[in-house]
């Protein structure tokens, strides 16, 4: 038996008014989207009077309940291709539930369990009163995948919503702006994953994917700027690089980078689907300048471009950014919208109220 299976067989000193709580937030778990938990075994234990039976009774359903609210319902086949690590895999709740049970605290350990974020607030005052059972389905896979992101993303981080075209720059827990974004074609999706923004590289060489040399047949013309050498096709800097004049230093195994384009038309189209997985950004050297801060501003960083020479600008301290996919939200004026499943995302997740096993839509 592992240590943590070991605490989990702890005894923990219920009371007829924990165990009323317990009983109340089982049933509120339709609120969130989750299934409500079968209280059976625990009311078995309690009619024979078995306070030993009761304490595992209700512990084991705490923390069946704690772990769908902290990390979500949905099982693995649900959650295929999402790559953000949740770090609140690593939280104890044994310990934070004996704690609130003895302290009889119980209500501020499960709602401090839910989604810190105030999108996840938003989803679900609007799933209390949705009325249309589409819609309702949405919300609900959408509060299910903010329980698979931590639920602290940071004071400063950059966050990108593939469904919504959009990502926004955080700064001191307040939304600094707003940027539209170009995401991968439906053959080439965006992946959910994330990262650390270590730097700004302006001016910078584009390597060529072997993906693309392939798919261009090896055609790339020295009049475009393109060289070879090493077994590679480069780009050379310039505003008719294929990554623009910016580009994220974001290492990540899936070689997906937040950039600019020569492309700035497609920025007007609504639906924005066009790259081969990467991020292109509008008002690159203004995102960029905003990353840095400090003394990069604007200016700065026009002035660097204008020299044509590549050069990289390091972050004082690097920046995480969530690469995600969420088919509802509120935009930044906080109103409710819904995004085109551009990925056929939403039929894998699955119906929360089901424990994530139910593929409808």
């Amino acid at each position: 038996m592992t240590p943590g299976a070991a605490r989990a067989q702890d005894p923990v000193d219920w009371t007829p008014a924990t165990l009323a709580r317990l009983e109340v937030w089982v049933a509120r778990a339709r609120e969130d989207a989750l299934p409500v938990l079968d209280t059976g075994p625990l009311q078995k234990a309690q009619a024979r009077g078995d306070a030993h039976a009761v304490s595992q009774a209700a512990t084991a359903l705490a923390l069946d309940l704690a772990r769908m609210q902290l990390l979500g319902a949905a099982g693995a086949g649900q959650r295929a291709g999402w790559h953000i690590v949740d770090t609140d895999g690593a939280v104890d709740l044994h310990e934070r539930l004996a704690r609130a049970v003895s302290l009889d605290v119980l209500d501020s350990f499960f709602s401090g369990l839910q989604p810190h974020s105030d999108q996840y607030a938003a989803l679900r005052r609007a799933y209390a009163s949705e009325a249309d059972p589409e819609r309702r389905l949405t919300l609900a896979r959408n509060m299910e995948r903010w329980r698979w992101m931590p639920q602290s993303l940071g004071s400063d981080y950059v966050l990108v919503n593939a469904a919504a075209f959009e990502a926004e720059l955080w700064r001191q827990d307040r939304r600094e702006g707003t940027w539209p974004v170009i995401v991968g074609k439906r053959s080439t999706p965006t992946p959910v994953f994330s990262a650390r923004i270590t730097g700004v590289i302006l001016n910078p060489w584009w390597v060529v994917p072997a993906s693309i040399v392939r798919e261009k047949h090896g055609v790339f013309p020295a009049r475009l700027g393109y060289v070879r050498s090493g077994g590679q096709v480069r780009q050379k800097p310039g505003p008719g690089n294929a990554l623009g004049e910016m580009k994220l230093d974001m290492p990540n195994s899936f070689s997906v980078y937040i950039h600019d384009t020569p492309s700035k038309d497609l920025f007007a189209k609504d639906v924005r689907a066009f790259s081969h997985g990467c991020i292109r950004i509008g008002d690159a050297l203004g995102f960029a300048a905003k990353v840095l801060g400090g003394e990069h501003d604007r200016e700065k960083v026009d002035t660097i471009v204008a020299k044509q020479e590549t050069t990289r600008l390091t972050l004082e301290k690097a920046l995480p950014v969530y690469i995600t996919y969420f088919t509802a939200g509120t935009d930044a004026e906080g109103r409710l919208r819904f995004y085109p499943d551009l990925y056929k995302r939403d039929r894998r997740t699955g119906d929360p109220n089901s424990g994530g096993n139910a593929c409808n839509g």
